[in-house]
């Protein structure tokens, strides 16, 4: 049975500008759920919606069953961690952290055992009696996360908190987080626009374009097994390279002006959707093109290596074909420099194929 569940939801605002568009998701009970896109896609709105402080147009917003659209943000028993920690300068991390106990009049040494358990949890306890502007960004959003977990909610929403820390510190923090909710067995909805939180934190993604959910899955189905386009390119760092190739009367792709052949299943898929003669989009990640110098050889395709980016045990090598430019992801960081004849090699069995028009994935028929 799930336990947070929104059904057709949808959010236009005043000005009649649709924010969402038909939103349905089910959450199970402990579960880690990241919404993930680029900005303006509606994710925090949706964010929003489930904390009660955007109002729902339509569809239903469910706890435990329970419809609660016209409930106010303080009765779904939610707690919230923004972006800029939103904490009381006045006040110490320790009456920070209790402070929505305070509000409730929760007993003194319920709200003193919940502080020094959640500060304990979070390294905070060294702390306790510093203000906000005496800790580091690490320190406060630990804070703002210990704020919320002494109240022991139903579910946490968490609004890019991660966003505004360093590269390291940002690292650190989501190793921290993942383990927190492991701990707790909480039920967290996570909103970000980077990829790498997505892959790294969630157990399962939505993806989500224009206010349209793009595709559900965990990190492994979204990475290996993307749906569309959008999210094809969307997930991976670097993206996947995709491009438009031509598809032979053979059924075969036309690359660099020479065919490249495909299996028979991807051939009969695109037999059966009309697809020969017609172009389509090619798609390979950059870890699946192979690249070494050309050394004279003739068999395969060649282009020249425009950059070069080294990334410590791994490189980064540019080239383009017939006017695209294309990413490959090496290991051999001795094989290939900029401005070298290089000859590639896609791994047959890592292509992606999807329509022009819809931008939808074309599926190997097995």
């Amino acid at each position: 049975m799930s336990f947070l569940t929104l059904v057709n939801v949808e959010k236009v605002f005043p000005n009649g500008v649709q924010a969402v568009y038909d939103f349905n998701l089910d959450v199970q009970a402990g579960e880690f759920i990241v919404l993930v896109g680029p900005s303006g896609c509606g994710k925090s709105t949706t964010l929003r919606m489930i904390a009660g402080l955007e109002e729902i147009s339509k569809g239903t917003l469910s706890i435990d069953d329970k419809v609660i659209n016209d409930m106010a943000p303080k009765d779904r028993d939610i707690a919230m961690v923004f972006q800029n920690y939103a904490l009381y300068s006045h006040m110490t991390v320790y009456h920070n952290m209790g402070f929505s106990l305070v509000l409730r009049r929760e007993n003194p040494d319920h709200i003193h055992e919940r502080v020094m358990w959640a500060a304990d949890i979070l390294g905070l306890t060294p702390y306790l009696n510093r203000k906000p502007n005496k800790l580091s960004g690490g320190q406060r959003q630990r804070v703002a996360l210990g704020r919320a977990i002494v109240r022991d909610p139903k579910i946490f929403l968490l609004d890019e908190p991660l966003s505004n820390l360093d590269a390291k510190l940002r690292s650190s923090m989501r190793k921290e987080l993942k383990s927190l909710q492991n701990r707790l067995k909480a039920t967290m909805v996570y909103v970000t626009h980077d990829q790498i939180e997505a892959l790294t934190l969630a157990d399962r993604i939505v993806i989500m374009k224009d206010g349209w959910i793009q595709q559900v899955g965990t990190p492994y189905e979204v990475y290996h097994d993307p749906q569309n386009v959008f999210v094809a390119t969307f997930m991976g760092t670097p993206p996947m390279n995709a491009f438009p190739v031509k598809v032979t009367e053979a059924g075969d792709l036309s690359l660099d002006g020479r065919p490249m052949a495909l299996n028979e299943g991807t051939r009969s898929a695109l037999k059966e959707k009309g697809l020969f003669g017609k172009e389509v989009i090619l798609g390979i990640r950059p870890e699946h093109i192979a690249v070494e110098r050309q050394n004279g050889q003739t068999d395969g395709f060649f282009s020249v290596a425009d950059l070069y980016e080294l990334l410590g045990s791994d490189a980064l090598v540019h080239f383009n074909v017939e006017g695209k430019h294309l990413i490959a992801k090496i290991e051999d960081r001795s094989s290939v420099a900029a401005h070298d004849p290089i000859r590639y090699v896609f791994d047959p069995e890592h292509l992606y194929l999807f329509e022009s028009d819809t931008g939808r994935r074309i599926h190997a028929r097995h």
